[in-house]
């Protein structure tokens, strides 16, 4: 069975505001287009919370054909995420709690998931942050939405 890394990433403007975010997915072992995918997606007038809570749950959703009990590896920038999605009365699950509750779903789904904060140095935070930020982007002009990130593009991943 192999293992899955999965990176996520999100940014709202101002707070709130317009808001995007960004997943990379990589099983680990295999080469080529069909080893990685990825997605990026945006909402008007939502909060950090918001956007942190949808690229996770998006990023665990797009798992689907990977087994349930596979590996998961889940870096993520948001600082806060992994204490909330422990927390059953916190911050996101007041201020978001729609988003909370599908992303706790996401991770309920998931009995083997390692969450690891990523640094904002390592090498796919610039890569994440500009699909987050083509989302906020994009969803000033189009409203909400998600698209794939074409694979030319994900084949630049450093991952």
């Amino acid at each position: 069975m192999a293992a899955v890394t999965v990176w996520i990433a999100s940014l709202c403007r101002p707070d709130p505001g317009y808001g995007g975010w960004a997943w990379v997915r990589r099983t680990d072992g295999e080469t080529g287009a069909a080893a990685i995918r990825g997605a990026a997606g945006g909402e008007r007038r939502a909060s950090s919370a918001r956007m942190s809570l949808s690229a996770l749950a998006e990023a665990l959703d797009a798992l689907s054909d990977v087994a349930a009990d596979a590996a998961v590896t889940l870096r993520f920038l948001d600082p806060d995420l992994a204490g909330q999605l422990v927390a059953s009365d916190g911050d996101y699950a007041s201020a978001e709690p729609e988003a909370w509750a599908a992303a706790r779903a996401a991770v309920a789904a998931r009995p083997v998931l390692e969450l690891v904060p990523a640094a904002p140095a390592d090498a796919p935070t610039g890569f994440l942050n500009a699909w987050a930020e083509f989302g906020l982007d994009t969803s000033k002009s189009r409203g909400s939405f998600k698209a794939a990130i074409p694979k030319p593009n994900l084949m630049k991943f450093p991952g």
